[in-house]
């Protein structure tokens, strides 16, 4: 570590930065269905999710050396190209967390390495080949899957259960969801803790401290899991209120499929090196346990704008990548600016989300717009024909919410002024 620069050291500071937004940009995707359907408190489960998190990073270094010695070619890439790269990922992560979208920090992370590396040596600077097998393949076919996935085991889940009475088994589903989530937090540490060990690795490669092809030494082991494990129990209110509440309402039954079906997915990817997006497998379980159950519907105007955020996310950190790249470049100076405007950057994000705070007191309350009635759709019409009816004859929270967004109020009832009349 004696031979670490002054702005080799800014680059690792960087990335622990990003390693930081990481963690509470993703809090959600283990623990939004635990605290949306009451199986832990809120702070109980951010608590959790943190130290598995930091357990998690320390079980393998595949997706670490994807990243190290994959993406881009080594030779002739420079320091600063890393540092604009991490400017690029985490300006895209608190913009995405201000409007509370799921995105991928993963997909930033790579997005803005690709773009600074194409400004600073061209095309030919990245290893497409390893884009389109490790990356891009993985985000299109992982949420698919565990999407799937989810839906048939909620509906296995629901015919299992079919003869039993809801109330009794939806605490022994509570439980299960607590150990499934637990499992998600474990996965999600081998998978996005190494991103950042890979990306401090690549740094020290290009710094000349470590050799090219070398494992993250231990102390880049060390922080980058202590960093996501302060980033996750800080907690990402905003994107908690929309996995839990802005797709679709969830059972206890349907957030066990889904996190179970999502870290199966991530613990695989993690196996054979897959650096996938742990937030798009998890929302797109989150959304085929909605579409698992007979009468769950998923709200397609957040699953649209997550949608786009998704699409969106490598070209937009690409961009960012290149253009703080392209100030790096000049010199000193240029170095000195793209921190500038990270720093000023994310000041202003952080004034903004203060106008209209989310924390562990109102996480659960329903994401704006989720009462308003919205039309099915054509997918979740078709899936909830064919999907089992809830089990037992209890009727659960979930069922009255549906009732409630469906059946007009009768002309009798008094409405409050504020919001259409519910019965």
């Amino acid at each position: 570590m004696e031979h670490i620069t002054l702005l080799l050291g800014i680059v690792i500071v960087t990335a622990l930065v990003f390693d930081f937004t990481n963690g509470f940009h993703d809090t959600a995707n283990a623990m939004a269905t635990t605290i949306s359907t009451g199986a832990l408190k809120p702070k109980t489960a951010v608590a959790m999710s943190a130290v598995l998190n930091l357990v998690g990073a320390f079980l393998s270094v595949e997706v670490a050396k994807t990243i190290s010695g994959g993406i881009v070619n080594e030779d002739g890439l420079k320091t600063e190209v890393i540092f604009a790269a991490l400017v690029g990922a985490i300006l895209w992560n608190l913009l995405t967390w201000l409007v509370g979208l799921p995105s991928s920090s993963s997909h930033a992370l790579f997005g803005g390495l690709i773009g600074a590396a194409v400004m600073s040596m061209g095309w030919s600077s990245i290893n497409g080949g390893t884009v389109v097998t490790k990356i891009l393949i993985p985000a299109i076919a992982a949420p698919l899957v565990a999407g799937i996935a989810a839906t048939l085991a909620t509906r296995l889940t629901y015919r299992i259960g079919r003869n039993t009475d809801t109330r009794a088994t939806a605490k022994g589903y509570r439980t299960g969801q607590i150990a499934s989530a637990g499992l998600v937090s474990l996965a999600h540490g081998t998978n996005d803790a190494q991103k950042t060990m890979g990306i401090i690795t690549l740094a020290l490669i290009t710094g000349g401290v470590l050799n090219p092809g070398a494992n993250p030494p231990m102390w880049v082991i060390v922080s980058a899991g202590v960093a996501i494990a302060l980033g996750t129990y800080l907690g990402g209110w905003r994107i908690i209120r929309t996995m839990g509440k802005g797709l679709t309402d969830l059972a206890p039954q349907q957030g066990f499929a889904a996190q179970t079906s999502a870290a199966t997915a991530i613990l695989a990817s993690s196996h054979i090196g897959f650096s996938l997006s742990t937030t798009q497998v998890c929302s797109g379980a989150v959304m085929g346990a909605g579409l698992g159950r007979k009468g769950g519907v998923v709200r397609w105007s957040t699953a649209t704008r997550m949608f786009v955020a998704w699409g969106l996310t490598l070209p937009a950190a690409g961009l960012v990548g290149a253009g703080a790249e392209f100030l790096t470049k000049q010199g000193p100076w240029g170095v000195a600016a793209t921190a500038a405007l990270l720093v000023a950057g994310s000041a202003v994000i952080w004034v903004l989300s203060r106008r209209n705070a989310v924390d562990h007191t109102n996480v659960t309350n329903d994401e704006p717009g989720a009462l308003d009635a919205e039309p099915a759709g054509v997918v979740t019409t078709a899936i909830a024909a064919v999907s089992p009816p809830p089990t037992g004859s209890a009727v659960t929270s979930t069922d009255v919410d549906l009732v409630k967004t469906t059946i007009p109020a009768p002309t009798s009832t008094v409405a409050d002024p504020a919001r259409p009349a519910t019965v």
